[in-house]
């Protein structure tokens, strides 16, 4: 599958490219910033074939319980209107992309694009009903997002060489592909971008 199938019925959903997870950010993911080529080219297909283009960001208030400092798993990262939060630049977005703010709420943690955002009504009101999903990182947001699209009832696809995995342990990148498979999800892998 490529992005040229997409048309007004699909939406691409970029999962968190932003400063923070990328080199020299607070959090990186290794070689983050190289979905960016991948995910250009599709925003362009996208763009063509008049389908929704959504993306996620985290959007977390400086006391965010992510953070270590209140006994999360990941240091401050992608706090509200800094420079880590903002998407990356070179991201070529739309003007009418949708923005999904997710991890707003200090005390509650969200990994997934859907998770306490309105992402699902929106894409079932613009009559969606394939999402093609890539971003930051694999095996945590990119993840999440996926498993819960498959719930919301999506035909979700995983574009593989669009996304990276942070890998706290060496396989977890393929293992939440494993796992998003097995829930449904087709992974889609092109061997231009690997």
């Amino acid at each position: 599958m490529s992005p040229n199938e997409l048309g007004p019925l699909d939406a691409l959903i970029i999962v968190d490219v932003q400063n923070d997870f990328c080199p020299r950010g607070a959090l990186p993911v290794q070689r983050g910033h190289e979905v960016v080529p991948v995910l250009n080219d599709w925003i362009d297909a996208a763009r063509r074939g008049r389908a929704v283009i959504a993306a996620s960001r985290d959007w977390h208030p400086a006391n965010h319980v992510s953070f270590r400092e209140r006994g999360g798993p990941w240091p401050p990262h992608c706090v509200q209107a800094t420079r880590g939060a903002e998407l990356r630049a070179d991201l070529q977005l739309p003007a009418d992309a949708w923005v999904i703010s997710k991890g707003t709420e200090p005390d509650r943690d969200a990994y997934s694009a859907f998770d306490r955002t309105d992402l699902a009504e929106r894409l079932k009101t613009a009559g969606v009903h394939r999402v093609w999903i890539g971003g930051l990182a694999l095996d945590v947001c990119v993840r999440a997002t996926a498993l819960d699209a498959i719930k919301a009832g999506f035909e979700t696809h995983v574009i593989a060489d669009a996304t990276r995995a942070v890998n706290v342990r060496p396989d977890d990148g393929a293992r939440a592909l494993t796992e998003m498979e097995s829930a449904g999800a087709v992974i889609v892998r092109n061997p231009n971008h690997a």
